[in-house]
C-alpha cells in the first residue's frame, strides 16, 4: 500500500501527537487510528498498522518509566502475562466480528468515568494503597479484560488501565501509569503478533509513523514525571469527550 507524501506528513505528525498523549493519560488511540483512516487505509489495516506505530512509541514511554522507579515489576509481570494473552484473543475476536457491541458497551460507560474523573478533586485518584499480594490479584483481571479490548478495539485502553488501577486496585497515580505503560506495551506486541500474521500490518509506514510515536511519548513521559497527577486529570478529561464524540458519530454513522 502508498499514500501521497502530504498524507504520509499530516500522518506522521497525527502519530506524534496521539504518543505525547498516550504516555501522559492515555487514550492516544482516539488520535492515531483516525489518522490512519484520513491516511486512506481501510479498517483492519489501519488497526494493524497502528499497532506497530503504538509499539514503538508505548516502548519509549515504559523505559521512561521503569527508569524512573514508577513500575514494581512484582506486580507488573503478572499483569503484562494477562494483558498478552487478552490483547491476542481480542484481535483474533476482531478480525471475526463487528465492534458494535463494544461501542455499545462504552457509550454507556464513558460518561460514568467521565463523572468519576471530574467530581475528583487534583490529587484525589490517590487511595489509601491494598497490600502487595490483593493489589496483584485485582490488576491482573483488570490488566486481560482491558489488553483483550486493546486487542479488539483499543483506543483509550492506557487510559481505562490508569483509571482502574486507581480506582479498583489502589495504585498511586504514578505506579498505575508505569504499570499502564508496560501493560499496554504487552497488549500491543499481542495484537501486532495477531495482525501481522495475518497481514493486516503495513510495516514500511508503520515503522516510520513509529518514529513519531517514540519522539511523543518520550516527550510526554518527561512532562508526567515533572508535573504529575496535575497533567493527568485534564488531559484525561479531553480524551473521554474526544472518546465519546467519536463514538456517538461512529453509532449515528452506523445505523
Amino acid at each position: 500500500m502508498t499514500i501521497t507524501v502530504p498524507r504520509l506528513i499530516l500522518l506522521c505528525g497525527l502519530i506524534g501527537l496521539s504518543g505525547f498523549v498516550d504516555s501522559i493519560a492515555g487514550g492516544g488511540g482516539l488520535i492515531s487510528l483516525p489518522a490512519y483512516f484520513i491516511a486512506g487505509f481501510p479498517p483492519h489495516m489501519a488497526t494493524g498498522t497502528n499497532k506497530l506505530s503504538a509499539f514503538m512509541g508505548c516502548s519509549v514511554a515504559t523505559f521512561n518509566y521503569a527508569r524512573s522507579g514508577f513500575i514494581p515489576w512484582k506486580t507488573a509481570a503478572f499483569s503484562i502475562a494477562a494483558s498478552l494473552v487478552g490483547s491476542m484473543l481480542g484481535a483474533r475476536i476482531s478480525l471475526m466480528i463487528g465492534d458494535f457491541w463494544f461501542r455499545l458497551i462504552l457509550m454507556i460507560v464513558i460518561p460514568v468515568v467521565a463523572y468519576y474523573v471530574f467530581r475528583k478533586k487534583d490529587g484525589a485518584m490517590e487511595r489509601e494503597p491494598y497490600p502487595e499480594l490483593k493489589t496483584m490479584l485485582l490488576c491482573v483481571p483488570i490488566s486481560f479484560f482491558v489488553g483483550m479490548y486493546d486487542g479488539f478495539y483499543g483506543p483509550g485502553a492506557g487510559m481505562f488501565l490508569i483509571l482502574l488501577y486507581t480506582g479498583i486496585a489502589h495504585l498511586p497515580l504514578d505506579k498505575a501509569n508505569g504499570i499502564a505503560k508496560a501493560v499496554n506495551l504487552a497488549s500491543n506486541v499481542g495484537s501486532l503478533i495477531v495482525f501481522l500474521s495475518n497481514g493486516t500490518t503495513v510495516v514500511r509506514i508503520g515503522l516510520m509513523a513509529g518514529a513519531c510515536a517514540m519522539i511523543g511519548n518520550y516527550l510526554g513521559s518527561t512532562l508526567f514525571k515533572r508535573d504529575g497527577s496535575r497533567i493527568v486529570r485534564p488531559v484525561m478529561l479531553v480524551v473521554l469527550t474526544i472518546f465519546f464524540v467519536k463514538m456517538i458519530t461512529e453509532m449515528v454513522g452506523g445505523a
